[in-house]
């Protein structure tokens, strides 16, 4: 998932949006329009190898007013993990071809080669922004470009993602994401290369199908609070290794994906911690100020493969109380976000919580971690490092 440093300044978690509520299986035709890389019949369990393949259903029939494009890569992708890792962050420009204002209603990543395929986020840039990211691609051997963290290309917005355990995206009905008029989309692809069998095809040519409809349509607009809060997680008692030292385990994760993504360990501990010093354990949160009204409509947590357990809470100890989330066994290959019985009401001043508990004894009990040597775990971009973020969805007053 993404890299949230540039959330975290200055101390504080901003807003983006994302296309990512309400995620569901569908089933029904697949009207498709426009044109289309090669598309995927199967998709797999993506963190370090597959979990068993499963067919991608068909999408759901298109709702009134709306209309399929289909993305993709222009040719396949073969990636190559850079400074000595196993994963790489690999971004796209891709364009819908819009000559009119449109919304975006709904998505269905396909991804192609489940092996290596982590996730996938798709930033939406605004016409403006699209000559930088064509000049960082021209600049960049290869097709594409690397993009630890997020798109490399100014604030550019999350409208869509892809993990395991989701399938199609279909807002609810007056939700959508603006795209205006000459507006493209940076498709960010996370691969890990741990899952990668010998012999097996090692390219990738993943694309998307949007749901658009055009832009005269009423629709209120969603945006998405990223909670994050620190992995302090250190090695089991009978672990041993250099890696085991945090200050270790921090330059490794700076080394393999740059210095921002090694400071964040640090940045999430100023946070959350108010200065304090690092608790090193299992369990870890973080409290995070309301800054702007809105009415929450699905919550989601994301964790790599330590992950254990997973809560997000609203005014946690007032009278205000109530849980949002909680997940108390996590699943990596579970995924969707979830939508809330009643969407809830925030205002400024109100708090979220989120909670996190990992497990270091899944390292020796998992096929993608047991051959790696024991580290002191932080927040880090890698399928072997971890993570602890909390992911609530708003809607805003048109």
């Amino acid at each position: 998932m993404q890299n949230v440093h540039r959330n975290v300044r200055p101390l504080a978690v901003a807003a983006v949006s994302v296309a990512a509520i309400l995620l569901t299986s569908s089933c029904g035709t697949d009207p498709e329009a426009g044109s289309a890389p090669p598309t995927p019949t199967t998709a797999a369990g993506t963190h370090g190898g597959p979990h068993g393949t499963v067919d991608i259903p068909p999408a759901a029939p298109l709702r009134p007013g709306e209309r399929f494009v289909n993305l993709g890569m222009a040719r396949p992708y073969r990636p190559a993990a850079p400074n000595g890792g196993t994963d790489e962050y690999r971004c796209f420009l891709v364009d819908p071809d819009l000559t009119e204002p449109a919304f975006l209603t709904g998505s269905q990543f396909l991804p192609q080669n489940g092996d290596m395929v982590h996730h996938a986020i798709f930033f939406r840039l605004d016409p403006a922004e699209v000559e930088a990211a064509r000049k960082l691609d021209g600049e960049t051997p290869g097709d594409g470009w690397t993009c630890f963290g997020d798109a490399g290309i100014g604030d550019a917005a999350w409208v869509a993602h892809w993990a395991p355990g989701a399938n199609e995206t279909l807002l609810a009905p007056g939700l959508g994401y603006p795209m205006p008029p000459g507006s493209q989309l940076v498709m960010q692809v996370h691969y890990n290369l741990m899952g990668v069998r010998a012999g097996a095809d090692d390219t990738d040519r993943s694309g998307i199908r949007l749901r658009l409809v055009h832009g005269a349509e009423k629709v209120n607009p969603l945006s998405t609070e990223l909670l994050p809060a620190p992995v302090e997680l250190p090695c089991a008692a009978d672990e041993r290794g250099e890696l085991c030292q945090r200050e270790s385990a921090v330059r490794d994760v700076a080394q393999r994906f740059g210095a921002e993504a090694g400071a964040q360990a640090e940045q999430l501990n100023r946070y959350c911690n108010q200065g304090r010093a690092p608790a090193a354990g299992d369990t870890q949160h973080c409290d995070h100020q309301v800054r702007e009204a809105g009415v929450v409509q699905a919550v989601a947590g994301h964790m790599h493969l330590l992950g254990r357990a997973i809560r997000i809470e609203l005014n946690p100890g007032t009278p205000k109380a109530r849980t949002l989330l909680d997940i108390p066994t996590y699943n990596f290959d579970e995924q969707a976000n979830r939508p809330l019985p009643q969407p809830v009401a925030v205002r400024p001043g109100d708090v979220y919580r989120v909670t996190c508990t990992h497990d270091v004894t899944l390292r020796q009990r998992l096929p993608q971690l047991r051959n790696l040597p024991p580290r002191y775990v932080v927040w880090g971009e890698g399928t072997s490092d971890e993570m602890c973020l909390g992911i609530v969805i708003l809607s805003r007053p048109a």
